[in-house]
């Protein structure tokens, strides 16, 4: 947020000295065109990289010097490969964050409350994730989460707190609707890339390369390729001395609302 205000004044500050400088020697149109492109390079970075906290503030890494990492699943539930992660999951011992989809929810409660049952986060990830969601108003997308809100609500009885933005982006809009809402919204350190990623191996090499005390691993109930790497990647981190977590549990933040 600070960075946002610092950019903004910035670039008002520029503008304002060329507009004096213009006034003394005229300059090149295309000198105010370059820096309203430049602003605008800017806006769209700083919705789209989550991590900036440029529209507004992100849990991205736990802020821990202890090697704890937490998993997070995104999409689900899916009848194709919740159930086999959550088959993983048990047989490892070890619990995770699913930020599922509203509209996956219908005819998946008994799906849902397993997740829960079996001592996995469930997260609020919109009810559509709809192609154009980043252009909803505030009022369409707070619908939107509420929305999810109350497809989780009836299948376990509890209502998330936490969120997570659809595509990992960010803008003003969003962040009015996530403040009203109450909710706690969290990012990632680590994107596996996993809904792309074509071979288990580079895949692999690609999370455990970047784990952090305090690192948030982005995966997805979608891919076959998630199931696949799952147990290895779970054995690696924990060859790595690192321990696995719920990220609420990290946060020490309450997961319910």
């Amino acid at each position: 947020m600070l960075y946002r205000l610092t950019n903004i004044i910035t670039f008002v500050l520029l503008a304002v000295l060329l507009y004096v400088h213009n006034a003394r020697q005229p300059l090149s149109w295309w000198v105010f065109v370059a820096l309203l492109i430049a602003y605008t390079g800017v806006l769209a970075w700083g919705s789209i990289s989550i991590a900036a906290n440029f529209y507004m503030p992100v849990t991205c890494k736990v802020n821990t010097t202890e090697k704890v990492v937490a998993l997070t699943f995104d999409d689900g539930p899916l009848t194709a490969y919740t159930p086999q992660l959550l088959d993983i999951l048990k047989a490892q011992q070890v619990p995770a964050a699913f930020f599922c989809i509203g509209k996956n929810i219908a005819g998946q409660g008994a799906l849902l409350q397993r997740i829960h049952e079996e001592g996995h986060l469930i997260g609020n990830h919109s009810y559509s994730h709809h192609f154009w969601f980043d252009l909803f108003g505030m009022r369409r997308m707070l619908d939107e989460l509420r929305q999810a809100d109350a497809a989780v609500e009836r299948a376990i009885g509890k209502r998330p707190r936490f969120f997570r933005p659809p595509y990992g982006v960010t803008n003003p809009n969003l962040r009015n609707a996530v403040r009203r809402g109450g909710y706690y919204p969290l990012g990632w350190n680590i994107r596996s890339l996993d809904t792309v990623a074509k071979e288990a191996e580079p895949l692999l090499r690609r999370i455990t390369g970047r784990l952090q005390p305090g690192s948030i691993i982005l995966l997805h109930d979608s891919p076959a390729i998630t199931v696949e790497i799952l147990p290895v990647l779970i054995k690696q981190i924990h060859e790595h001395g690192y321990t696995i977590k719920r990220i609420d549990q990290l946060l020490n933040i309450p997961a319910y609302a």
